[in-house]
């Protein structure tokens, strides 16, 4: 591993409220696991109703003064914050991959992706600015202002403990809200890292806090009163619940689902790039993204010439613990999540798919008892079958035979999830008529995995995402602020006496 050793910390993971660490009251608790090992690496609290009353509690306190903090301010905590996540990075990456178990290069790369956004949200005083039309009637200007909501909330997966969590706080905080995030119980040492990271940038207590926790933290979050919005990224089923019960408690929610989604692949494409693309995008964080290809949409005659080329790169995939130089795929983050897999390969064989590749059965010397599979491959898939219709969130590729573009056009289009797409060709029409007529919140043309940058923001369509303002980037800014309109009027004159129409321009 060179410089960087493993996160072996034993410490048992709390909470962090009101600027300090705290082990928890509520005497309920779980294992978290390293998932290479299989073996119980610590145990992080689980929280009470009452714990997180005593968030909002900190967070409704810290509020109003940091709301009053000039943004140019807010953003220079966010700088330092920002420097100190650069000189880390490597330490928090370390506690992905003891918690996750992707390799150690992907969790770098996670971590890049989330500072992204901190360097997105140091720029908020531009991003807050509103608009202002002098003399909009005889005599009266108008103006408008963005404001902070208040106390925020965000409900994170354990997909991405330091990325996701970093597309809603640091937009949030910088737009002069106060922040408590819910991070996932599977993986939870990276939010108290970041929260004491945020401490020593300079940021009030109170400001950021952090409440471990399951669905009893869940609920409580989301009727809480002085709780004003609620992001979450997770599956459909828990996205569909948070967005309409929050809304049910009078809240701002956005909530990212799930995904199912298609790489086209035309006659035309390049197959050596569509084939390293499938590859990486199938199989990379050994499938657990929201944004991993576990559809391939063959066209025409590339069928028969890409699928054992799929097949000779699956089987030579390196699985090992993603703490290893040359790992290509890590482990599944828990035993249920590998169970879970192999139970979606069990069902495809049984509904008459053509296993090309099973994953199944894999065991990684020295590393017996952790939560392995290998890559899987499918061909023959139909849509019907449920290793189609379902996300799967493992590494299996399905791949799927279509005539012609039109086809495959319209199997993307009929699939109820929306979240990413790609296309491979060489073809500029084909391109461009797909990105046009594609029913997908995010499209990549020969790009694989089309993540939006910082300044873009990211959100699928259909029962993908719920709610109406995407993730990050200038929507991010919208989520998290309430717009205010302002007229104003000096009245230099005598006074005209009541009036009683509609003010107009004239």
């Amino acid at each position: 591993m060179g410089a960087t050793e493993a996160f072996a910390s034993t410490a048992e993971i709390g909470h962090y409220v009101d600027g300090r660490r705290s082990a928890g009251t509520s005497g309920r608790r779980q294992p978290v696991f390293n998932p290479a090992t299989g073996a119980i690496a610590r145990h992080v609290a689980l929280a009470s109703a009452a714990e997180v009353d005593a968030a909002v509690a900190s967070a409704k306190a810290a509020a109003p003064a940091w709301a009053d903090t000039p943004p140019l301010r807010r953003a220079r905590i966010l700088n330092a914050f920002l420097g100190l996540l650069n000189r880390h990075r490597d330490t928090l990456a370390a506690m992905i991959t003891s918690e996750h178990g992707k390799v150690f290069s992907d969790a770098q790369g996670e971590v890049t992706r989330g500072i992204d956004v901190v360097e997105f949200a140091c720029g908020i005083p531009q991003l807050l600015k509103g608009d202002y039309t002098e003399q909009v009637s005889t005599g009266i200007d108008n103006w408008t202002v963005r404001q902070p909501l208040g106390v925020v909330a965000g409900i994170t997966p354990f997909n991405f403990p330091c990325m996701v969590p970093m597309w809603m706080y640091p937009i949030a905080i910088a737009a002069g809200n106060a922040f408590i995030l819910k991070p996932s119980e599977r993986d939870p040492s990276a939010s108290i890292f970041m929260a004491e990271l945020l401490e020593q940038a300079g940021l009030p207590k109170g400001v950021f806090n952090v409440v471990q926790g399951d669905k009893a933290a869940v609920d409580a979050l989301l009727v809480h009163p002085d709780v004003k919005a609620l992001s979450f990224v997770g599956s459909t089923p828990i996205a569909r619940y948070i967005y309409e019960t929050g809304a049910r408690h009078g809240k701002r929610v956005q909530a990212l689902g799930g995904a199912k989604n298609h790489m086209v692949v035309m006659p035309d494409a390049n197959l050596e790039q569509t084939v390293d693309a499938l590859i990486g995008s199938a199989y990379g964080s050994a499938g657990e993204r929201c944004m991993a290809i576990s559809v391939a949409v063959l066209v025409g005659d590339v069928a028969d010439r890409i699928v054992p080329l799929l097949a000779e790169r699956a089987v030579r995939l390196v699985v090992r613990n993603g703490m290893e130089n040359d790992a290509e795929m890590g482990p599944l983050v828990t035993k249920e999540a590998l169970q879970r897999v192999e139970s979606y390969i069990a069902s495809g064989v049984e509904a008459g798919a053509t296993l090309a590749v099973d994953g199944r059965k894999l065991s990684v010397p020295g590393h017996e008892q952790g939560f392995f599979t290998g890559g899987t491959l499918f061909d023959h898939v139909t849509p019907e079958m449920k290793i189609y219709r379902e996300e799967i969130f493992g590494p299996v590729l399905s791949c799927i035979r279509v005539p012609d573009f039109e086809a495959a056009l319209k199997l993307v289009n009929t699939h109820e999830f929306g979240n990413g797409v790609a296309c491979f060709t060489s073809d500029g029409n084909v391109a461009r008529e797909f990105a046009r007529r594609v029913e997908i919140g995010m499209v990549g043309i020969n790009v694989p995995i089309p993540v939006p940058m910082a300044w873009h923001g990211f959100g699928g369509w259909k029962s993908s995402m719920f709610g109406d303002m995407n993730a990050y980037g200038e929507e991010g800014v919208r989520f998290y602020t309430r717009q205010k309109s302002v007229m104003q009027r000096w009245p230099s004159s005598t006074p005209k006496g009541a009036e009683f129409t509609m003010p107009t321009s004239k």
